[in-house]
């Protein structure tokens, strides 16, 4: 069987999120940190396991991102699945962005090694735009 502690999200990350929504003065106490670990755990496992069942129906074998706000409706999250597809649809625009981009500094790379100037200053250029991928509100 599964070690308890293996199965459970580590204990550090969650009261890290628990201490972004508390003002600075807060103490989060063990027992609460502990508390939180085990419905956060079985929290996602409840909700990656219905959209687990969906996909063996739908005979596939990746969850992903719509099979988990699907779970969240399903199991009456609306609230919730409302919130996460909001995150998905940013998330995934933000991805192609990225991708687009990357695309386009290849293109750039690739005419930059065809034309053999490697002396020339390219102080000038651009340097690359990082995205922010949002994350979920604390408080959703």
């Amino acid at each position: 069987m599964v070690d308890e502690q293996e199965r459970l999200l580590p204990i550090a990350n969650v009261g890290r999120i628990m201490k972004q929504i508390l003002p600075p003065s807060a103490k989060v106490s063990k027992e609460a940190k502990q508390t939180m670990q085990e419905c956060a755990t079985e929290f996602i496992s409840f909700v990656t396991g219905e959209a687990s069942d969906k996909c063996r129906k739908e005979n596939r074998k990746t969850v992903n991102g719509d099979d988990i706000c699907w779970a969240l409706g399903a199991l009456g999250f609306d609230n919730y699945a409302e919130a996460i597809v909001r995150y998905l649809h940013k998330y995934r625009e933000a991805e192609r962005d990225k991708a687009t981009q990357n695309k386009a500094s290849c293109s750039r790379s690739s005419q930059d090694k065809d034309e053999g100037d490697s002396s020339e200053d390219k102080s000038d250029q651009q340097p690359h735009q990082q995205i922010d991928v949002p994350t979920p509100s604390a408080r959703v």
